[in-house]
């Protein structure tokens, strides 16, 4: 006789939820960006998909480009990501840069803020060029001011309640945790979760 096995599961990524808010804060330290990298791929094929059917209904209510992520909540995340070196922007560098000029062709560049922090400058020249002309303006050298960008979201999202995501060093998700919890003068409310590795 067999012995009775119980499985429970699959249980997704907590990062899954960020399309769920309408409003995201994604932060990445160093290879934490893998979790982010399903999202962004989801979103990259969600408005292909919905470029398709638009040609393919061939009707004026079909120009709605929010038609097809009408399942998401999200109409605005914030990502961020922090490394040491340049190379580590170089596997992600050529997804973000579709993301970003897909959604500058549906008309939507607000979709997405990006913010790439590099402290470290080795290296730097081999990013910037034609290929990731998307990103140059984005890369920024140092280590990201959390409270003023807290500060700046709950500025621009008034009453809003903000999805904060972070996968990476302990010491950024304390940062981000505590901020999370802080009051504001802007009635705007952030919600933290994190993935942890172990």
């Amino acid at each position: 006789m067999y012995k009775r096995l119980y499985v429970d599961g699959p249980f997704g990524s907590p990062f899954e939820e960020s399309l769920n808010y309408e409003v995201s804060l994604c932060v990445a330290g160093g290879i934490g960006v893998t979790p982010f990298a399903s999202i962004l791929n989801t979103l990259l094929k969600e408005i292909d998909l919905d470029s398709d059917s638009i040609w393919m209904q061939l009707n004026l209510e079909s120009l709605n480009f929010s038609d097809g992520w009408k399942c998401y909540k999200l109409r605005r995340l914030y990502f961020i990501w922090v490394c040491r070196d340049i190379e580590s922007f170089r596997w992600f560098a050529d997804l973000l840069c579709m993301l970003h000029n897909k959604l500058w062709q549906e008309n939507r560049p607000d979709y997405i803020n990006i913010q790439l922090y590099l402290s470290q400058t080795d290296g730097i020249q081999k990013i910037i060029g034609e290929k990731y002309q998307a990103l140059n303006s984005r890369l920024l050298i140092g280590r990201p001011r959390w409270k003023l960008l807290f500060d700046e979201i709950a500025k621009c999202n008034r009453r809003k309640i903000i999805g904060v995501f972070c996968c990476g060093p302990n010491k950024i998700s304390k940062i981000l945790h505590k901020l999370s919890n802080s009051s504001n003068s802007y009635g705007t409310r952030f919600e933290y979760n994190k993935e942890s590795f172990s």
